[in-house]
């Protein structure tokens, strides 16, 4: 159990760009990376508007000499800090991700960074090699993989508790943009604009959550084929869609689905897992996190809750409070930011033993969330044809 104590060592100098007045995701950031003290926000560049960046950073209590116009500012500056910072956060529009990505690499910084990493495979790549060679970390925001009953998922599954895997069903199917809300408001119609967005929509902003839930729980399983079908039901967001559906046919036979939806009206969220075997189906939804459903062929569904002692270890050693509490969104992504901490600490120290044993959305993730939208959109755009993944 995390009980509030700080993480050995001294809290990493952490910056931010982007996240600032009015972002929806910079709140979790900053709870998630401080909530564990293994890192500690000193700088940022908030803003497009440099006098709104500082203005925000000083509400924060930042000084604000280290509130930036823009992260090559910030980069150049915090270099010649002997305080400066170790690591940066990305949380812009889709767009920018690439070059803020590739900068704070080249400046010898470890990254976190929203999803997607880029807009194609090729730049994903050279951000793959380039961490490599600078020996810094990238983690990719998949929050939701903070939730500790992914882990007990990856485990009943690794122990043959399912069976043979045979389908997978993934699904991040929302209501909240059934109408054009992007007319009134800014935050919505960057994600449906492709000079910001990239190739799509729904895909790479819901899609890719389930997706990844779906390769931590199941490592084993490797996309062989794929079909994508995308529709954009607001016709004023086309090219991009706001519905999709994908089918992926795995090495060895299993089948998975996935849709990936804005305009599923009255849905809240509508993101679910649903692992199926041929002895037994495990199924996940994200608004009912503390909860695992388990179903044997012949028997009654269980339902496994968070912090209980039948439970793996793997999926108690996260927890942040006794069973029966509720846990959610923050307490996920504080997990995943002290995960990616400890990543930090232990590249910075060459410690590859323990580098291994710490699971999160590396960059290897973020590369693969790019490379599965890159196929879905060339095989909507086909037609909706069967393609070959690669």
């Amino acid at each position: 159990m995390i009980d509030a104590t700080p993480m050995p060592g001294h809290p990493i100098a952490w910056a931010m760009v982007g996240g600032g007045q009015d972002s929806q995701i910079g709140p979790v950031h900053r709870s998630a990376a401080q909530r564990d003290h293994g890192l500690q926000l000193v700088a940022g560049a908030f803003d497009i508007d440099p006098v709104r960046g500082r203005q925000f950073g000083e509400r924060l209590g930042l000084d604000a000499q280290r509130c930036y116009a823009d992260y090559r500012a910030m980069f150049e500056a915090e270099a010649r800090r002997p305080d400066g910072i170790r690591a940066v956060s990305i949380a812009t529009p889709n767009n920018t991700h690439f070059e803020i990505c590739r900068a704070a690499l080249l400046a010898g910084l470890h990254v976190v960074c929203e999803k997607p990493l880029c807009f194609t495979t090729a730049e994903a790549l050279q951000l793959l090699e380039l961490s490599r060679a600078s020996r810094r970390i990238v983690g990719v925001a998949y929050g939701y993989a903070g939730h500790q009953l992914m882990e007990q998922a990856r485990e009943m599954v690794a122990q043959g508790e399912l069976g043979e895997i045979r389908i997978v069903q993934m699904q991040f199917s929302h209501g909240f943009h059934s109408e054009a809300v992007e007319a009134a408001s800014a935050a919505a119609r960057w994600r449906m604009d492709p000079a910001h967005a990239g190739p799509s929509y729904v895909l790479g902003d819901l899609g890719t959550h389930p997706l990844y839930l779906s390769q931590l729980v199941l490592p084993g399983l490797e996309i062989e084929r794929l079909m994508c079908s995308r529709q954009s039901f607001i016709g004023s967001r086309a090219p991009l869609e706001d519905n999709a559906l994908a089918l992926m046919q795995y090495r060895g036979g299993a089948m998975g689905y996935l849709w990936a939806c804005a305009v599923n009206s009255g849905s809240m969220h509508g993101q679910r897992l649903r692992v199926i075997g041929s002895k037994a189906s495990l199924e996940w939804w994200d608004e009912h996190p503390n909860q695992l459903r388990h179903e044997i062929q012949g028997r009654p569904a269980q339902v496994l809750d968070r912090g209980m002692d039948y439970l793996h270890p793997a999926a108690r050693q996260e927890d942040r409070i006794g069973a029966g509490h509720a846990e959610g969104l923050f307490e996920a992504w504080a997990n995943l930011y002290r995960r990616f901490a400890l990543a930090m600490h232990a590249t910075d120290r060459g410690d590859s033993l323990a580098l291994g044993k710490i699971r999160y959305p590396d960059i290897q993730a973020g590369v693969e969330g790019v490379r599965w939208v890159e196929n879905c959109v060339r095989s909507a755009d086909a037609g909706g044809v069967w393609i070959d993944y690669r």
